[in-house]
């Protein structure tokens, strides 16, 4: 074989003979591993080759454990957004190849599962991610950033080796391209993970091309490239010498392979860096700046990218103690997952599973990001979803490149009328709300045309419902009766009727609202009858099952706000029975679980809300990256679907129940209650604080402090929301009495009313508080 060596050429004939670099890393594949049995199912050949070589030459989601990741992205760039494993493994575009970091020093190639891998992000919420290996003697830290907007964004990946020794030394860093995506082989819906085919790889110009494509280009020459067809040598495992060389690679079976070299002399302490930088979307060139001085154009690039996040990230100000700074962290990381997630003004849960826009989690993400001062954003994402609804009426429950799904989902309707409804609240655009109007109507007409399919139902449970549906996942095989679709359906009719009045329509507003009322007597009753066939002291998931499903139960207290309706047996029944078996072992759950800290909030469980908290801080995978899968389970290297990390419906539940924690609009009497979720020891110290919350009646910020043997509020909002502020009382004993206040301060019970903004409140507290 021949390899090319700074320049030269030398005839290789053992494995002992070739360069340190290639000597480490070029092997022969496995016997029996090419042909037929790759052609049915390449993932499963390289997880075979992965078990019969070496732990840490093939990505960890080949290795039978199971690989986390983050993503980077530009906000609305979701569609051209890059991975980054825990490893420090990059995948660039979506279904595409990876690049690999390898480590060649003191006679070992080390790979991830030679080191000690730690992961952070910039300022601790940042989506600029960070993997640091720590070895004997080194370190190598992996920076990613995105820079650029929606049509012309680049990725910036950084590899910095640092001499931790006392003497200088020398190392190689290898970067290896490899058919493999950062997604792994356990990832199945919409763009399935593992193998991604490189039929053609080459060093060009500067740039390593895939597929006869621009992958990436290094800002520092390497000291060698070399490519492999696999059957000649995979670039990094297998058995044996191999043939690689400079020049162009071509595999037909896709299973081509690269590497850089960048031999490395560092004296003690000493580090240097290699800047790569990808095109995500847009041009494909490499900027002059950037070549003629890496370092500083790239740092640059890294403080704009990191100043314009802040200000992005930021809007919303929460104090905190030092020990909850997570939850701050992770809210403001959480808002950057949903901005990179969408594909321009489409809200999408996930940029792989789920790159696909469902109203259901668009409808969640809306109310998140109003809160959170992003009206634009679902302005744009409500004008853009508007058109796809069908003709019937029907509000498509997905969109994506192939238009409007219609698979019959029947929640959709209400939670399209509620996002509309939403957007007015918080922008009152009453000409917009004119342009939705006539698809609000169509919505409605549409759902009291399915209503009135059930009325002659098979089973009396079902009686004047939404029809049965699959909206709801665990009733995909058989379509059931879900109380999911009828709460939903329930707020479009409300916000309908709220519209209506908005735009100075009563005949319509009546009429709505007679649908309203008929449908909410026929759904309390179909609950009521549901649990007593089961003999059940909880919300059934269904008419038909009465089965268990606390998380979708959660819409009956938010958004839908329908608590005072339902029996209260049955509705706190639903919620002790969930906290009693939580934190029970669990093979796995969902993170959508989140959403019971904003129910516990409004059932008033204030002291039940950081056990939750707690419990769910757990499964952010990696911890420092601040985001969960779809699925979290208990053993966390057992492989297995846990669908997009971040999630951004998840993300957007996290959001939800932390605001709550300081405020949440309570439907019944249009009222801003505050710090109903704060924890009693967070108001010690310098307290809690929130600023700048986005309500529908201006922005929110007040402050929360015991101070000594008094609990002082201030609150520094100008507008007044129509049923006031009310402050329930933190403490286990009764309300403290009232020191100092304006006159419209007084309490009801245990809530303290406050019909006055701004205001001073200070509140002596007892022996017991």
């Amino acid at each position: 074989m021949h390899v090319n060596v700074k320049g030269g050429k030398r005839k290789i004939t053992a494995p002992a003979a070739l360069p340190a670099m290639v000597a480490l890393i070029l092997q022969w594949p496995a016997p029996g591993l090419c042909g037929k049995s790759f052609r049915q199912n390449p993932d499963r050949t390289f997880e075979r080759l992965a078990k019969s070589s070496r732990r840490g030459l093939y990505p960890r989601g080949f290795s039978g454990e199971q690989a986390y990741w983050t993503l980077v992205g530009v906000d609305g760039g979701g569609a051209h957004s890059a991975l980054v494993s825990s490893d420090g493994s990059v995948e660039p575009a979506r279904g595409g190849f990876s690049l690999e970091p390898f480590l060649a020093a003191d006679g070992r190639l080390l790979t991830w599962a030679d080191v000690v891998s730690t992961q952070e992000l910039e300022d601790g919420y940042l989506p600029i991610p960070k993997v640091t290996w720590k070895a004997p003697g080194w370190r190598l830290s992996i920076h990613a950033f995105a820079s650029g907007d929606t049509a012309d964004s680049r990725l910036h990946v950084d590899y910095t080796l640092t001499n931790r020794g006392d003497h200088a030394g020398r190392a190689t860093l290898v970067l290896a391209v490899r058919p493999f995506q950062v997604d792994p082989p356990t990832q199945f819906l919409n763009t399935k993970g593992g193998f991604s085919p490189i039929y053609r790889i080459e060093w060009r110009g500067g740039a390593v091309r895939v597929n006869d494509k621009v992958g990436f280009f290094a800002l520092e020459k390497p000291d060698e490239f070399i490519a492999s067809a696999f059957t000649s040598g995979d670039i990094i495992s297998a058995r044996a010498p191999g043939h690689a060389s400079a020049r162009p690679a071509s595999d037909p079976s896709g299973r081509a392979s690269g590497a850089m070299r960048f031999g490395l002399s560092l004296g003690p302490r000493q580090s240097q860096t290699i800047h790569l930088l990808f095109p995500l979307s847009g041009a494909t060139e490499l900027p002059e700046a950037a070549t003629r001085d890496p370092e500083n154009w790239t740092a640059r690039k890294r403080r704009s990218v990191a100043s314009k996040w802040r200000a992005v990230l930021n809007t919303v100000g929460i104090r905190v103690p030092p020990s909850a700074r997570w939850i701050v962290d992770t809210l403001r990381t959480s808002l950057a997952s949903i901005l990179m997630s969408r594909n321009g003004p489409a809200l999408q849960p996930g940029t792989r599973s789920y790159a696909r826009t469902w109203i259901r989690d668009g409808a969640m993400m809306s109310e998140a990001l109003l809160r959170m001062d992003k009206q634009a954003i679902v302005r744009d994402f409500i004008d853009w979803y508007a058109p796809f609804q069908f003709q019937s009426g029907k509000a498509p429950c997905c969109v994506d490149a192939r238009g409007a799904d219609p698979t019959p989902e029947n929640d959709s309707q209400g939670e399209f009328v509620f996002t509309v409804a939403e957007l007015y609240r918080f922008t009152h655009d009453k000409a917009r709300l004119e342009a939705l109007w006539p698809h609000v109507l169509l919505a409605i007409d549409y759902m009291d045309r399915l209503r009135a399919k059930e009325k002659k139902p098979a089973e009396p449970s079902d009686f004047g419902l939404m029809p049965a549906s699959i909206s709801h996942e665990g009733y995909c095989k058989k379509p059931m009766h879900s109380y999911w679709d009828d709460f939903w359906s329930l707020k479009g009719y409300d916000d309908a009727g709220y519209l209506a009045r908005k735009l100075g329509k009563p005949d319509q507003d009546r009429r709505i609202a007679a649908s309203r009322d008929q449908f909410r007597n026929d759904l309390l009753a179909s609950i009521r009858r549901s649990a007593a066939l089961h003999k059940i002291d909880y919300v059934p998931g269904c008419a038909e099952l009465g089965d268990f499903d606390p998380t979708s139960s959660t819409i009956a207290l938010s958004p839908t706000g329908e608590s005072a309706y339902l029996p209260k047996r049955i509705l706190e029944g639903t919620f002790e029975r969930y906290w009693h078996n939580f934190s029970a072992p669990r093979k796995a759950y969902t993170p959508y679980e989140l959403r019971m800290v904003g129910a516990f909030i409004r059932l008033g469980w204030r002291n039940r809300v950081q056990p939750l908290l707690d419990f769910f801080r757990k499964g952010r995978r990696p911890a420092a990256w601040n985001g969960w899968a779809e699925a979290v389970r208990r053993d966390s290297k057992k492989p297995g679907f846990i669908g997009d990390m971040p999630h951004a419906w998840i993300a957007s539940d996290f959001i939800g129940s932390v605001l709550d924690m300081f405020a949440y609009r309570r439907p019944a009497d249009s009222a801003m209650v505050l710090g109903a979720g704060i924890p009693t020891a967070w108001l010690s110290g310098q307290g809690a604080a929130l600023s700048g919350l986005t309500t529908p009646w201006g922005r929110l910020s007040y402050s929360l402090r015991r101070e000594k043997n008094l609990l002082r509020l201030r609150i520094d909002s100008a507008a007044l929301p129509p049923g006031g502020f009310i402050l329930p009382w933190p403490y286990s004993g009764a309300p403290g009495k009232i020191v100092s206040a304006p006159r419209q301060v007084f309490w009801r019970g245990t809530e303290l009313h406050i019909d006055a903004a701004p205001a001073v409140v200070t509140i002596a507290l007892g022996d017991g508080d």
